[in-house]
C-alpha cells in the first residue's frame, strides 16, 4: 500500500488534483475572456475605421455656414 504524506491530503481526503483542475479551468476562462475582449476591440476598431466617410464639400460648406451663423448670433447677443 502506498502512503501519502499528510501535507498532500486536503480535508476532504483528495490529493489536490481537484484544486489543480479548478485552477486550470479558471486560467482557461481568463484567457478565453482576454481573447474575447481582444476580438471585440479589434472588431470595434476595424468597424470605426471603415465607417468613416470622406468629407464631401457640401457638408463641409454647411458646417461653415452653421459656424458663421453661430458667430453672428454670439455677436448680436454681445451687442445687447
Amino acid at each position: 500500500m502506498h502512503a501519502q504524506p499528510m501535507d498532500d491530503i486536503d480535508t476532504n481526503g483528495n490529493d489536490g488534483s481537484r484544486e489543480n483542475r479548478d485552477g486550470n479551468i479558471a486560467r482557461t476562462l481568463i484567457w478565453v475572456g482576454v481573447a474575447g475582449l481582444s476580438a471585440a476591440l479589434a472588431f470595434a476598431l476595424i468597424r470605426a475605421a471603415l465607417s468613416r466617410r470622406p468629407a464631401d464639400p457640401t457638408s463641409r460648406r454647411i458646417q461653415q455656414l452653421i459656424d458663421e451663423a453661430n458667430q453672428l448670433l454670439k455677436t448680436l447677443d454681445d451687442q445687447r
